[in-house]
């Protein structure tokens, strides 16, 4: 479990220059508690969004999640992603954020970043820099989207990060890692934007 929640903490540090990262690269999963610290902030200089990212229309507040991550997902929607026997860790100061983690044969792993103010501004500068693996999604419901990573593991290990813009300064990332033995029967990228789908809904529903 633990695994899963540091590569995403730290795959969002290395988006905000935490002082764990060297070289650009972020620290080993086992650090994935430390703070995050030399947070950037957009400023009067720093626009948002940037230039070639796309930007979101009509803004929605995620306080209610960040403050309640497993919340995102209700049980019957875990239930159906993941079956009955899942295990849930929720992660409220996580390094990267709020985020809350479903574990089964499949995991799904959520995450409400307050690294910075940048938004997706932030995954697009580490495009071919932090991120050589950089794949614009089609938007959910006109919230744009992007997969992102060091290396491109869908077909690999079945996992796939996403971000997913509900503001031009705030995010929700999704990770998915498929089960054994449905990897492959799916792009795990199309499965992440799934969930982001549903947690929009959640979000937009008042759940």
């Amino acid at each position: 479990m633990r695994r899963v929640f540091a590569l995403t903490a730290a795959a969002l540090c290395a988006l905000a220059g935490c002082s764990s990262t060297t070289a650009g690269r972020a620290a080993p999963s086992g650090h994935s508690d430390r703070p995050v610290s030399q947070t950037p902030k957009s400023t009067a200089t720093d626009p948002v969004p940037g230039p070639g990212v796309p930007k979101v229309a009509i803004p929605l507040d995620a306080t209610k999640f960040k403050q309640n991550p497993c919340d995102a997902l209700t049980a019957r929607q875990v239930s159906d992603l993941l079956g009955t026997s899942s295990h849930v860790k929720p992660e409220p100061h996580g390094a990267g954020g709020p985020g809350c983690g479903w574990f089964a044969q499949a995991q799904v792993v959520i995450v409400f970043p307050d690294i910075n103010e940048l938004g997706l501004t932030s995954f697009y500068r580490a495009k071919d820099k932090v991120y050589p693996f950089f794949l614009p999604l089609a938007p959910v419901d006109g919230y744009p989207v992007v997969a992102y990573g060091e290396e491109d593991h869908r077909a690999s290990l079945g996992e796939c990060d996403i971000a997913m813009g509900i503001s031009d300064s705030e995010t929700i990332v999704v990770s998915v890692t498929q089960s054994p033995s449905h990897k492959g029967e799916k792009d795990p990228c199309d499965s992440a934007r799934g969930v982001a789908e549903t947690v929009l809904a959640n979000l937009r529903g008042g759940h």
